[in-house]
């Protein structure tokens, strides 16, 4: 099966067991020129996804594809356009930001070093400090300047913006639509940060316990679901094919549902990627319903 040529990764059949946990079998695939959000809860799958993607770890099933190319380990050309940002980089911590630069110059063939000074520049990072020296989010603004300055057409992240204040936050997505100038390039972002995602992402994946629920553009998304607030017996009067989820709370009850299947000239509120998730994945659903 070829790949589609509009992507530029696409994972098909992927699997991976652990003792007390199953991913997939999962198909994702990556638009170029788009950032894909990864959201779901902790433990959903998201990490798996992406270290599976990065290299560290092999699944049990399943084939990843990179521009047409399936990606192997032995296939380091493709890893280096792969651009990899995780919350840890195994780097010696007595390195300082200098001596990472120069590693990077001569590990990475399309290494841009005044990409990489204006980006610690722009970071406001000390060439001097030693890695085992910076923040949490000092340590998250350095490794996502190495994943950028390797010419990567593929940034893969792992909750990049995690530790870092709002401020710290929009430079780093600043950067990422700097990137995204590019339109050959595209972005995978995993983060439990959703409001950052509501911002930059074109798409969005949810994974639940270890499964794709969906893959959809961020707008048609958000205008596919609504929130409804029903007062007494409006519920049962509804097409229960239009109800998605329910949560109760102090005042009633709030639902989730599909726009179209709601009568027309009710009110209805627009939801956030953050609503949709948590009915899914915390609501009461009816099982004979599917998003």
């Amino acid at each position: 099966m070829s790949m589609n040529h509009n992507n530029i990764l696409e994972i098909r059949g992927l699997e991976k067991r652990y003792r007390d946990f199953h991913l997939g079998p999962l198909d994702l695939s990556i638009p170029a020129g788009s950032i894909v959000g990864l959201i779901g809860e902790n433990g959903a799958g998201k990490s798996t996804i992406i270290k599976s993607i990065a290299g560290l770890v092999r699944p049990d099933a399943g084939e990843i594809f990179f521009r047409e190319k399936a990606l192997s380990s032995k296939e380091r050309s493709s890893f280096e356009e792969i651009g990899i940002c995780l919350p840890q980089l195994y780097l010696p911590q007595k390195m300082s930001v200098q001596q990472v630069g120069l590693f990077c110059s001569r590990l990475y063939r399309g290494w841009d070093e005044a990409l990489f000074e204006k980006y610690i520049t722009q970071f406001e990072l000390s060439w001097w400090k030693k890695i085992f020296e910076l923040s949490q989010g000092m340590k998250m603004k350095l490794y996502l300047t190495i994943a950028l300055c390797h010419s990567p057409r593929l940034l893969v992240l792992d909750e990049v913006t995690s530790g870092l204040d709002p401020s710290a936050r929009e430079e780093m997505l600043d950067a990422l639509l700097s990137f995204l100038q590019d339109e050959k390039n595209s972005v995978l972002i995993a983060s439990h940060i959703l409001s950052d995602l509501e911002k930059a992402a074109d798409y969005i994946a949810f994974i639940h316990e270890g499964e794709l629920v969906f893959m959809e553009e961020k707008d048609a998304l958000r205008e596919r679901f609504a929130l409804y607030y029903p007062r007494n017996g409006e519920k049962e009067a509804l097409n229960p094919q239009a109800i998605v989820a329910g949560r109760k709370h102090a005042y009633g009850e709030t639902l989730l549902v599909y726009r179209e299947n709601m009568p027309p000239h009710i009110p209805l509120d627009r939801p956030s990627i953050e609503d949709v998730m948590l009915f899914y994945s915390k609501g009461e659903r009816d099982e004979s319903t599917h998003l």
